[in-house]
């Protein structure tokens, strides 16, 4: 059973040379910044990769991430700010308000923006297994895995990063709660989707599937009703979809 999901397109970037001169003086920081710079090319490069999978994804993530991680915590752990946090300016596009990027000299803007594409990606890796003619049980299973793993991302990014950044977050834009919230949200829906299809296909109480059914239509609604306050111009399309999906699930 195939499966139509929408996606918003991912965050654009600007290149990032991570050149510190007067700065990384040893040649091990050197190194460091040049490993941060291939590591953040080779993991845009995988978001747009159709033959990525998500343990290339993971290694690539790993990698990079960790290494940013030395711009953010401080080397003794302590809870001091790191001195290196604030020394690079990043630049990121928004999903939905189009390419007029938004720029904060500060690491953990890159964290959360590099870390809102990775969510994106997930979705759109379990979107393009969803779609296939003869999804196959293990498939379905990592559709389900996927879109788990994609909601995960996001709550880890409101609940533990977002607070964190400096400068105050822009209405209408990805990092805002509504956004994220309807990001879960719809996670949590199109992941009960192959939950449903499941149950059809094992022929499963009706009762049960009806159900599960009113269930994702309410996640749906819920999604939507999240983002009704957002500018139509920009969530129009998004909320047709969750509209839709909503209008499907309830006729069950």
């Amino acid at each position: 059973m195939t499966h139509w999901f929408h996606r918003n397109p991912l965050k654009a970037t600007a290149p990032v040379s991570f050149n510190f001169y007067g700065v990384a003086t040893t040649p091990a920081a050197t190194k460091i910044c040049n490993d941060l710079r291939l590591s953040r090319s080779r993991l845009l490069e995988l978001f747009t990769d159709s033959s990525c999978n998500p343990e290339m994804m993971k290694n690539a993530t790993d990698l990079y991430f960790s290494l940013l991680q030395g711009f953010i915590l401080s080397l003794d752990d302590s809870s001091q700010e790191c001195k290196l946090r604030y020394i690079q300016n990043f630049k990121w596009t928004d999903t939905l308000q189009g390419q007029v990027p938004s720029a904060q000299q500060d690491a953990v803007f890159e964290l959360v923006s590099m870390g809102f594409n990775l969510a994106l990606w997930y979705t759109k890796y379990a979107s393009r297994l969803a779609g296939k003619e003869d999804i196959t049980e293990d498939e379905a299973k990592d559709v389900h895995r996927s879109l788990k793993i994609a909601a995960g991302i996001f709550k880890h990014l409101k609940e533990s990063h977002i607070p964190k950044l400096i400068t105050p977050v822009e209405k209408g834009r990805d990092l805002e709660a509504r956004l994220i919230d309807s990001y879960i949200v719809q996670c949590q829906a199109e992941a009960q989707e192959v939950t449903i299809a499941r149950a059809i296909e094992l022929k499963h109480n009706p009762g049960l599937i009806a159900a599960l059914a009113y269930e994702t239509a309410n996640f749906y609604q819920k999604a939507d009703q999240t983002l009704s306050s957002l500018d139509p111009t920009y969530a129009g399309k998004w909320r047709k979809y969750l509209n839709l999906k909503t209008c499907f699930y309830m006729a069950y």
